[in-house]
């Protein structure tokens, strides 16, 4: 039956409709009005790294040596394919420049891959609290996510394999897996990645990996790639982005891998379909494949010491729930409040010590099952040191002042 049109209306798809607006970015209106009442506001809500760019980017960018810019082939820039295998075996993952797309930022990468997976009506299991932009992606698709919690009490490690099983439908055709985690931080050791993959196995489930925070990982450890475990090569689909590792998030390079000849094959036709993928970045992002280690090296040092500054503050705020984040730049907390997204809008639009506040982001739309999350916020450590610390005392002062806090 056709969609009855109100006069003077043009109708938009039902897809769009249901899709929501960002939510990370719903404050910013707060923030913004707060800044030009002259307030100084610590961003600390969104992933958008504050180190700078490695210098051979721009040299790529200013060196870049062809007088047209074209369309690539839709795998990727020859050059660029090759950086990535090679960077990819630097970390000890077997991967070809064939193995490897490359596409157009993180977010393409596992929206192909949604795509490669997934009919409409489909369903994907995922790890509550998430990367929200999954949820995103999957309602514009029509995939159903089916969200298995993991709780901040536990450290948001992965529970047991009962657990995860009787969340697996007719329909679920795979599992979506971020290591290290945003927006949690916590890395999921090689055991559990294992359980996963036996999992995968029985049921028949492709392993969606994103591993955008692989190197990301504190204390001498190493994030575990689906790709280590012989057993997981043909059912992974890998994840991968320049993005947060090398604080290129606006060059939008990213890659999808995968072992899978006949998946390589689908991934082609969707890569096809989009054309190519940015021309000039791909040149400027092969020498920063290329000379990772000491650049990596000290990107994974200051955010372990930035990491520090808020894992130590939280501690001593009473009332509040956190574990100790062992990889990428986010940490999630249980707040004593009535309210995560009250308080935020709180901290925006009424608090102030010395002319100070702080926008952190609500952790409810992490979550997909109703109600959890509510009293809990990411803290994304994207600020400089000292800038950090500041941050982190003008938070405690605000939860000790909020008149919806839980606890006296």
């Amino acid at each position: 039956m056709a969609r009855k049109k109100k006069a003077g209306v043009l109708p938009v798809s039902k897809r769009v409709s249901a899709s929501v607006e960002s939510p990370l970015r719903k404050y910013l209106p707060f923030a913004e009005q707060a800044e030009r009442e002259g307030v100084r506001v610590y961003y600390v809500n969104i992933g958008q790294p504050d180190l700078p760019a490695p210098a051979s980017f721009f040299r790529g960018v200013r060196n870049f040596p062809e007088r047209v810019v074209r369309y690539t082939k839709a795998q990727g820039y020859p050059e660029t394919r090759k950086a990535w295998a090679s960077f990819f075996r630097g970390n000890g993952i077997s991967l070809s420049e064939e193995e490897i797309l490359i596409t157009t930022s993180g977010s393409e990468a596992f929206t192909f891959a949604f795509l490669a997976v997934c009919d409409p009506g489909d369903s994907l299991l995922v790890f509550e609290p998430f990367y929200s932009n999954y949820k995103s992606v999957a309602r514009l698709l029509d995939i159903q996510l089916v969200p298995v919690e993991t709780r901040v009490e536990d450290g948001f490690s992965l529970p047991p394999a009962k657990a995860i099983e009787k969340k697996i439908g007719a329909r679920t055709r795979g599992i979506v897996v971020t290591n290290p985690c945003n927006p949690t931080g916590a890395v999921y050791p090689r055991k559990d990645i294992m359980r996963l993959v036996r999992i995968a196995e029985r049921h028949g489930l492709w392993i969606i990996a994103d591993e955008t925070y692989r190197e990301l990982v504190f204390h001498g450890r190493r994030a575990t790639s689906f790709l280590d475990i012989p057993a997981a090569r043909q059912r992974t689909i890998l994840v991968d982005s320049v993005s947060k590792r090398f604080s290129l998030c606006g060059a939008r390079i990213g890659c999808i891998a995968t072992k899978n000849e006949d998946m390589r094959r689908q991934l082609v036709k969707l890569a096809q379909a989009r054309l190519a993928s940015p021309h000039v970045e791909q040149v400027a992002v092969v020498p920063v494949l290329q000379e990772w280690r000491p650049l990596l090296k000290r990107t994974r040092a200051e955010y372990r010491k930035r990491r520090d500054i808020v894992f130590r503050a939280l501690q001593k705020m009473p009332g509040v729930v956190c574990a100790r984040p062992e990889g990428a730049l986010y940490i999630i907390a249980r707040f004593p409040v009535d309210s995560a997204e009250s308080f935020v809008t709180w901290m925006l639009q009424s608090f102030r010590y010395r002319n100070q506040t702080v926008m952190l982001t609500p952790a409810e739309d992490f979550y997909m099952t109703p109600g959890k999350g509510k009293q809990e916020m990411r803290i994304a450590y994207v600020l400089k040191g000292p800038q950090l610390q500041r941050a982190m005392d003008v938070l405690a002062r605000g939860l000790l002042a909020y008149p919806g806090r839980t606890m006296v």
